[in-house]
């Protein structure tokens, strides 16, 4: 036990699996610890100090699917592998921990998710006193390492943003940081600006960060230290294909919050672990790559137009072409190049995996002629870098069986013809009877004694046999090695030879297929930046390929990314929604310097929310260089997309569903500007009506005045759209709805003005509240309608500012604000209709029209 005890010392507060022959052991508070969490039996076995040794393990043939379950649960584990020959240890054999497996640091593909990376991040603050935090992050699988520098209340947004499975920060500033994500302190001098400087410099290959904008920024080098010491650490070795260093500025990225990304639903669903997602409607990709590429875009869109008309134009290319389809299948059967790759630069890679890997350039040749035929330069250019090198291919196909076998260990790895040495291992495994009767025959010939013999028996091994009677012609390089009653047995040099050769073959064919497999990976190494951009084209265009056969299977038009400020879209959908409809009703959207906000009325479940999300993702999926859901869409600058959507409350933190809610809407007024699209959904309905009104009126003006965002503001406060004749940049929509006696029919359509009721109680009753309580509730819509419970006094809400400052004496009762007097709609929509054109569907839609326009003005209910 003592060389476990030392190594576990070496690795406290993490698993270690102690491999013993087949299995994989655990001892002490690790064997508790596992079996509690994996269900494994604990049991103990002798004793040390006086106490049982308790113990659990693992077979070493499953002991993947062990530990990608304790990488779920946020677990760390080393693999202490046995590295010392038993024949020529004295004593416990060698061993060490060869690598450690931690929810950051996965590369293993039976550990890591087909359709997201695994993140590692560190984290760096500035100071107690300053606000600057740097984040350095890393795909170890795929060797992406970047670099940013916030502010530390931006923390969770950039976290929502990059997705960490694991978080390395130094143990001193481990309490300032607040997260669900799994945090590993480590020494605060692994944190070390000029050790990052050091590690980012031999990782890239250069004397001077200059270049990346790094000489002057020391907080984003401590965070690269303590990343790189750690990721290192955990793999044993030097990150050979970490090779390059993005940093990512705030300007790059149309900016999302936590919130945003949750109410936008862009890859997580919000009430359904396995519900619709963006990232699900999406995701027609044929490979692992190009699914981990689209998950990413939708997090990041870029707001570099020409970065988003490129990819608009090789989308553009695939559908003129018609192409999508093809090339998407043309790389299904692609594997993980990045992975591979990297696995390749880690020395772990398996034969199997590189056999995908040769396989594989057949099918990227294929890919890389339809994109060759493509007319967007972009189009071809990416196709020309699908196609790894043939000197690789050549290399694979030359050292590999068609079917290797899973490890190397088990042999059957390498082609034969590769290796002389080798073949001739393999050759006496698989032909030692035929050596024999060859060797036979000749011992014959040469002796002239008929009766001779070769044979072999545990005890002795190999051995010629001579009756007695012959063995006056015995030749003098006989080496007597048994005497019989009526025979001897005897050895010869080549016999002796081809005995040390044949009863080692099987392992020492094992031992050189691993020589040479080893030999071979390390070969590869100069491949594997090429590989690594190999599979960026790939992951590019599969990507490409799924939005433009989206797209065409879902009539997505191409948006005009322009430089004027606004929104113009005509034919709205909702990306995910317009899926689980038969006959979707679009709707347009246009916002501009003149018209920055909408104040967008009507009843509960008539389709606000989803107007308003559907507008927000449609700008979202066109700096992603997608297509849109749309008939036509004209989309100018948008630095931020910010949403307060639905409300919940948060228990865990002691916040109220109101409270939540004002956090949100305070940190859009603290963020939104000009170029920023804002949604806010029913602000102020989480305390009293008043309270909330006031809140509502005020929060809108300061969006107006103040930030200047275009917004989409959802609300039942009809008193608020009387903002529209205060502020010009004001306008009223509403969703239309129509309600014939007790039935309320939902049309969905996105019109001008304000809406004339809210028809709360027939949503109501819709939700099965019982008839009496909708009677009674009726009966107090109308005393509150003539305004019976209303006494005193009421504030004017929407008095210019300043003055209610003025009320220092008693104020005069001011009549209630009323909704202003609508023009003569009905008429002048009937003087517009032409009978003779209308279809069925047409004329009962404007039936319920005229009947909405022909109900009567009242005030807006509470």
């Amino acid at each position: 036990m003592q060389q476990y005890l030392r190594i576990k010392s070496q690795h406290p507060g993490i698993l270690v699996f102690y491999r013993m022959g087949d299995f994989y052991e655990l001892f002490y508070e690790d064997a508790e610890k596992a079996a509690r969490l994996l269900n494994l039996t604990l049991t103990a076995r002798g004793a040390s100090a006086g106490a049982p040794v308790r113990m659990a393990g693992v077979p070493a043939v499953s002991v993947d699917q062990y530990l990608a379950r304790l990488v779920r649960l946020g677990e760390s584990v080393a693999i202490c592998e046995q590295v010392g020959d038993p024949a020529l240890s004295r004593g416990p054999v060698e061993r060490r921990v060869v690598r450690i497996v931690t929810p950051g640091t996965l590369t293993d593909q039976s550990l890591l998710s087909a359709k997201a990376d695994a993140v590692l991040a560190a984290v760096c603050y500035a100071g107690p006193a300053q606000d600057a935090v740097a984040i350095a992050w890393l795909v170890l699988a795929s060797g992406d390492l970047r670099l940013t520098q916030t502010s530390a209340g931006e923390l969770a947004s950039e976290f929502a943003r990059i997705g960490p499975a694991e978080i390395v920060i130094a143990e001193s500033e481990r309490n300032r940081l607040r997260t669900t994500v799994p945090v590993h302190p480590t020494p605060d001098w692994h944190f070390d600006a000029q050790r990052g400087r050091q590690l980012l410099c031999e990782a890239l290959a250069v004397s001077s960060l200059r270049a990346f904008g790094l000489d002057d920024r020391p907080l984003a080098l401590r965070a690269c230290a303590g990343l790189l010491e750690y990721a290192q650490q955990t793999q044993g070795q030097r990150l050979a294909h970490v090779t390059k260093l993005r940093v990512e500025e705030k300007s790059d990225f149309v900016g999302l919050d936590p919130i945003s990304r949750r109410n936008l639903e862009l890859t997580e669903a919000m009430r359904e672990a396995d519900g619709p997602t963006l990232l699900s409607v999406l995701d027609h990709c044929a490979t692992g790559m190009g699914s981990r590429r689209l998950r990413h875009t939708l997090h990041h869109p870029m707001r570099t137009p020409d970065a988003v008309r490129t990819r608009h134009d090789i989308i553009e290319s695939l559908l003129q072409a018609d192409l999508a389809a093809r090339m998407l299948a043309a790389l299904a059967p692609v594997p993980d190049l990045d992975r591979i790759a990297s696995r390749i630069a880690l020395r772990s890679a398996r034969p199997r995996e590189l056999a995908a890997l040769r396989d594989c350039a057949p099918a990227l040749a294929q890919a890389a002629h339809l994109g060759g035929e493509l007319a967007a330069q972009s189009a071809r250019e990416l196709a020309s870098a699908l196609v790894p090198s043939v000197a690789l291919v050549q290399r694979l196909t030359s050292a590999l069986l068609a079917e290797p076998a899973y490890s190397a260990r088990d042999g059957d790895v390498i082609r034969s013809g590769f290796d002389t040495e080798l073949d001739e291992l393999r050759s006496l495994r698989d032909n030692a009877g035929q050596f024999l009767v060859e060797l036979e025959a000749r011992e014959r010939a040469r002796t002239g004694i008929a009766n001779l013999r070769v044979e072999y028996n545990r005890v002795h091994g190999f051995y010629i046999e001579v009756s007695n009677g012959q063995s006056e012609k015995v030749p003098q390089d006989y080496r007597r090695r048994q005497t019989l009653k009526n025979a001897e047995r005897y050895i010869t040099p080549e016999l002796k030879a081809f005995e040390d050769r044949a009863l080692s073959a099987q392992e020492r064919a094992r031992s050189r297929e691993k020589e040479l497999f080893d030999a071979l990976l390390h070969g590869l190494h100069d491949e594997v930046q090429e590989l690594l951009r190999n599979a960026e084209a790939i992951a590019t265009v599969d990507m490409l390929a799924a939005m433009a056969s989206h797209a065409r299977a879902a009539h997505w038009v191409r948006p005009q990314i322009v430089d004027e400020p606004g929104l113009a879209i005509e034919g709205a959908r909702h990306a995910v929604v317009e899926r689980a409809l038969d006959d979707y009703m679009p709707n347009d959207c246009h916002l501009g310097p003149q018209r920055r906000m909408l104040i967008i009325t009507g009843p509960n479940m008539g389709g606000k929310s989803t107007y308003m999300r559907s507008i927000a993702l449609i700008v979202l999926l066109a700096y992603c260089g997608s297509y849109v859901p749309a008939d036509r869409a004209r989309i100018g600058p948008v630095d931020r997309i910010l949403t307060r959507i639905g409300a919940a409350d948060d228990l865990a933190r002691g916040a109220s569903t109101f409270l939540v809610e004002m956090t949100e809407a305070a940190a859009i007024l603290n963020s939104a500007g000009p170029e920023s699209l804002v949604l806010m959904d029913e602000i102020g309905r989480g305390t009293s009506t008043f309270d909330g009104m006031a809140l509502a009126a005020a929060i809108v003006r300061a969006l107006v005045e103040e930030n200047a965002c275009m917004t989409l503001f959802a609300t039942h406060y009809f008193e608020i759209t009387a903002l529209a004749t205060q502020l010009a940049a004001v306008a009223n929509v509403h969703v239309a709805a129509t309600q014939t006696g007790d039935k309320l029919v939902f049309l969905h359509q996105v019109r001008e003005g304000p809406a004339n009721q809210s028809h709360g109680l027939a949503v109501a009753a819709l939700a099965g509240v019982p008839r009496t309580v909708i009677a009674h509730a009726r009966e107090l819509l109308a005393q509150l309608e003539r305004g019976h419970s209303v006494g005193g006094a009421q504030l004017d809400l929407f008095a210019p500012r300043g003055a209610a400052a003025l009320a220092a004496a008693p104020v005069p009762a001011q009549p209630r604000l009323q909704r202003p007097a609508p023009p003569d709609r009905l008429r002048e929509r009937l003087r517009h209709i032409e009978p003779d054109q209308l279809t069925p569907r047409a004329a009962l839609e404007l039936l319920y029209e005229l009947h909405s326009l022909a109900a009567p003005v009242g005030p807006e209910p509470h």
